[in-house]
């Protein structure tokens, strides 16, 4: 055989190095005729490689139909070799389908482009779709050196993970990838890679800005994620005040309305009105957004609150506590939330905990009897048990806590404008406080008073039940003045007024006479002035004493004159006898007649009115 012969022989030998063999023509055909792609094209919904060899295999993913050789894919995907397919004419147009490949028919292509030898740039876009899709097609080291799983990986761990911009960036695409970037560990290395960057910056104080790069940068993830991340970055040492910035950024963003100041409004004297602005109020709530993933949103948050007490302002959990009943969420979550509020409920204002009755709990029945009520007192009622339990437990009890006071009075004079609250409600959160609670009643006075105004109607055994609740001596001056010129408060009420009254003034007095004497000269001036004012007080004091027993004498008569009064069954007697209770107290009073008829009990409380500028 001559040197030329040989040199074809060898020159045959390379061109078949590597081939597989076709078996429906039983040709060999050289993996590189068919690896040397000119170009890719796309045609509505398929896709076509050419080459010098025509396809043999159709491979569908969702709705697009690639057109690629059997052999290329096979060298270098396990998946395709256990398929054992076969070139064939399928009715289907297609020969294999691929489903929920993991990516979808974008990155099957890059796929393709890989295993045609097309150059794919790596990225944080795609690296993590590309990955769970060679893992879907089994590309491992069995069938090529360096096959795709290796370089994906490579590009993950020294390249992804090693920056928090490109971290957050393969978190975000993960996202469609479920199941595949979770059982691959994309994710959990993702989230790893974040916290444990986070923990490293020198975060100075308990607050951070509102700006910091990194609480708007995990406002974008999704909530599965999110919640990984702060439960990693509690467990580095965090503190739980900037765990709670971030959660109440996190809120501010996915939850529509947590802003919004719900409670607020007039209320209407109207029954049909009232319904109305009931129904309304249910309407607004409910379009927020209620549907399961600002459900979801919730209850993940609430799950990751830190503990400690100064994590989250009261007013934060106030609304997301509004939130959760508007979209029904657990409710061991919501009693959880409840108990965390009245740890802190001495930092609520009365806008914060006026939590409307109007809640998906409600099944959207519409408030058809007058018991119904704007705001849901039963809610405060518990945040005040949870409030006085923690005290115990902390030991920290105070007589008479000044702001949770006040916000409960507060809190009565909004409720008091509902024309359906009962006195029985009213009563009961006006006594959830302790006898010794308040140290000043004038807010609880003007809430009685606010509803002695709305609720005209009450009878006269109505008026002395509710300004029982209320201790006179407590009053301020300025409240006990409005008290004693107030034609809405029973007479009684009044007298306790008058008679709380007169003993300051009396311990008033008292207090100036024990106050030693002062041998300074520039003094003699002072002590002259104040044994003028003694004087004049115990002479206002005597007056008033005067006056007083002739109230409390016209009182009993007027008393005894109504006893009387009641026994008689005639008319005429009736008449008679009002008309010498007129004579005797120039007013009219009718235990048993409604309240609105009261009105001209105004001019019979000049006296009283003359008596009190006495004092």
């Amino acid at each position: 055989m001559n040197t030329e012969s040989l040199t074809r022989m060898s020159d045959t030998e390379s061109n078949w190095e590597g081939a597989e063999q076709v078996h429906d023509k039983r040709i060999v055909i050289p993996n590189k005729l068919i690896t040397e792609a000119d170009c890719i094209n796309n045609k509505n919904d398929a896709w076509f490689i050419t080459t010098k060899i025509p396809t043999d295999l159709r491979i569908q993913v969702q709705e697009i139909t690639f057109n690629v050789h059997k052999n290329t894919l096979i060298s270098k995907c396990g998946y395709i070799v256990r398929m054992e397919l076969q070139s064939s004419i399928s009715t289907q147009g297609y020969d294999l389908k691929l489903e929920n490949f993991p990516g979808g028919s974008e990155t099957f292509e890059m796929v393709l482009k890989y295993c045609y030898g097309f150059p794919v740039d790596l990225n944080s876009g795609n690296v993590a779709p590309l990955r769970c899709a060679s893992e879907f097609l089994e590309m491992t080291e069995e069938y090529e050196d360096g096959n795709l799983i290796s370089k994906t990986e490579s590009f993950l761990t020294f390249a992804v993970l090693l920056s928090w911009k490109e971290s957050l960036a393969v978190l975000k695409t993960c996202q469609r990838l479920s199941p595949w970037a979770e059982n691959l560990q994309i994710v959990r290395r993702c989230c790893d890679s974040i916290a444990r960057k986070l923990s490293r910056e020198n975060i100075v104080g308990d607050t951070v800005s509102e700006d910091a790069w990194w609480l708007n940068d995990l406002t974008t993830l999704r909530i599965d994620y999110y919640t990984r991340i702060i439960t990693a970055i509690r467990t580095k040492g965090i503190k739980p005040e900037i765990v709670g910035q971030s959660i109440e950024q996190y809120a501010r963003k996915w939850l529509p309305g947590i802003e919004m100041e719900t409670g607020l409004g007039e209320y209407t004297q109207d029954k049909s009105d009232m319904q109305a602005s009931t129904s309304s109020c249910r309407k607004d709530e409910l379009g927020i957004g209620y549907n399961k993933e600002h459900k979801s949103i919730i209850e993940s948050l609430l799950s990751i609150l830190p503990p400690q007490r100064e994590a989250v302002s009261c007013k934060f959990l106030l609304q997301m506590l509004k939130m959760a009943r508007v979209h029904s969420t657990s409710a061991a979550l919501v009693s959880e939330l409840e108990k965390r509020i009245g740890m802190v409920l001495e930092d609520a204002n009365v806008i914060d905990i006026l939590i409307p009755s109007c809640t998906s709990y409600d099944q959207g029945n519409l408030p058809n009897s007058q018991e119904r009520t704007m705001h849901d007192i039963e809610v405060v009622q518990r945040l005040l048990e949870y409030y006085s339990l923690f005290e115990q437990q902390q030991q920290q009890h105070r007589i008479g806590n000044s702001n949770v006071c006040k916000l409960i009075d507060n809190y009565l004079a909004e409720l008091a404008s509902d024309p359906n609250l009962s006195i029985t409600k009213f009563q009961t959160l006006a006594n959830s406080l302790s006898e010794n609670a308040r140290h000043c009643h004038d807010g609880l006075y003007r809430a009685i008073d606010t509803y002695i105004k709305t609720h005209p109607l009450l009878f006269e055994h109505d008026w002395r039940k509710l300004c029982k609740i209320m201790n006179c001596e407590k009053l301020s001056l300025d409240a006990c003045v409005h008290a004693a010129q107030n034609d809405r408060l029973p007479l009684r009420t009044i007298v306790q007024v008058l008679f709380s009254e007169q003993v300051k003034m009396r311990s008033a007095m008292k207090e100036k006479e024990k106050a030693p004497n002062s041998d300074n000269s520039d003094q003699d001036g002072n002590h002259l002035s104040m044994d003028r004012e003694i004087k004049n007080l115990k002479a206002e004091l005597e007056s008033v004493k005067a006056q007083m027993a002739e109230l409390q004498s016209d009182y009993s008569e007027l008393q005894q004159e109504y006893e009387k009064l009641n026994k008689q069954k005639n008319v005429t007697g009736w008449g008679l006898g009002w008309k010498k209770i007129k004579n005797s107290f120039h007013t009219r009073v009718d235990g048993d007649e409604p309240a609105h008829r009261r009105s001209s009990q105004t001019s019979s409380r000049m006296s009283l009115r003359q008596r009190l500028s006495l004092t």
